[in-house]
């Protein structure tokens, strides 16, 4: 499935650009506008990357913290390092523990957050236009829709205009 993406400065530009493809016989089901109105980016399905990132380092979260404990517990006891002399032997190894959970919990949430942003693509410049106002035109569709799509919007100039294709 491939897209087209056009940012029009006002609603009145976007609900022109829709009256031109409606007039010119362009399937109405493969058209969106989004923005103040219409359809919002959750609504059309755009991901949230600071929600995906979340839920990347709770899933992290669950392996590391537990390995980590284990790991910092076995690195004690290997080492046999006295550390912290007023807990005592058992007292250090539950602290190497803690300190490894730690660990663990600092890496969920830099590497698995820091992922889930950064493997975001497109949809953060998308969601920026929405939040300056902007709307959002996408047309669904074949390549050749897509094409014809653009034909008939780059005469009404656009403040951007985007192909992606799905993956």
């Amino acid at each position: 499935m491939n897209y087209l993406v056009s940012v029009w400065s006002d609603r009145i530009k976007a609900e022109e650009v829709y009256t031109r493809l409606e007039s010119e016989k362009f399937p109405m089901e493969a058209i969106s506008i989004l923005g103040k109105g219409y359809k919002s980016a959750e609504e059309f399905g755009f991901i949230d990357p600071i929600v995906q990132g979340q839920k990347q380092a709770f899933v992290m979260a669950y392996w590391l913290v537990p390995f980590g404990f284990l790991a910092g517990v076995g690195f004690s006891l290997v080492t046999e390092l006295n550390t912290f002399a007023w807990a005592g032997a058992i007292g250090n190894h539950v602290i190497g523990g803690l300190l490894g959970a730690f660990g663990g919990a600092m890496g969920s949430i830099f590497v698995g957050g820091g992922v889930g942003v950064a493997t975001s693509s497109d949809s953060v410049p998308i969601r920026n236009r929405l939040n300056e106002g902007k709307y959002l035109i996408v047309v669904q569709g074949t390549d050749q829709q897509v094409v014809r799509a653009n034909q008939l919007m780059r005469p009404l100039r656009p403040e951007n205009i985007q192909g992606y294709v799905a993956p």
